[in-house]
């Protein structure tokens, strides 16, 4: 079964939209371990709002924190600390969509980042969007991805900007699974459309 793993280059470039529709296009299930911030309307319940299939289960995090910033500032005001043994793989059968905080190396705690969450049998998937600094960011996380040994994709995300997408490519050599462009608003309609463009893709990475 695959093990996908959502980051992104930073915060607000549409990795919940990209996780939604993995979910939708692999009838997966949907984990986030850590959520800081809007638990009235998670992450997890935007997933469980855009999806159609009925064969996804939406796991509890492992950490549900109250103030929408760094997971380890967030814990600290919460009075907890979040403990890497703590944040165990929800057991299943299915394939699993996991979406992290932010970033690659968004601080956890003193030690742990986001990246030790993602296991050596985990496929990455980078969603990346332009701005200005896009690019840099965008072959920092493919670089450090690599460099722990790990498989990594790309979503692009966004108004579609073919230089800079480009040249990501060409340098990273990352395979892209394909873009998520603007819509007016994303429902699951919307997020089945793509589910559909995205299957072929998805197809290749490893179970």
């Amino acid at each position: 079964m695959k093990r996908i793993f959502v980051t992104g280059i930073s915060t607000e470039v549409g990795k919940t939209i990209a996780s939604a529709i993995l979910v939708e296009a692999l009838e997966a299930d949907y984990w986030k371990p850590i959520q800081a911030g809007d638990l009235d309307y998670s992450d997890s319940h935007k997933i469980a709002k855009l999806i159609s299939n009925k064969n996804s289960v939406i796991h509890q995090n492992s950490y549900a924190l109250n103030t929408p910033i760094s997971p380890h500032a967030a814990a600290e005001i919460d009075g907890v600390q979040i403990d890497l043994m703590a944040i165990k793989e929800p057991k299943t059968n299915n394939h699993l969509v996991i979406e992290g905080a932010g970033g690659l190396l968004v601080p956890l705690n003193q030690t742990d980042t986001i990246a030790d969450l993602i296991q050596p049998n985990y496929h990455v998937v980078v969603v990346s969007r332009h701005y200005l600094g896009s690019i840099n960011h965008t072959l920092l996380s493919l670089e450090a991805i690599k460099n722990r040994g790990l498989k990594a994709s790309l979503i692009f995300s966004g108004e579609e900007h073919p230089t800079t997408e480009q040249i990501i490519l060409e340098k990273s050599k990352a395979a892209c699974l394909g873009r998520i462009g603007e819509e007016p608003e994303f429902t699951k309609e919307v997020i089945k459309k793509y589910a559909q463009a995205f299957n072929q893709s998805l197809s290749g990475l490893g179970s």
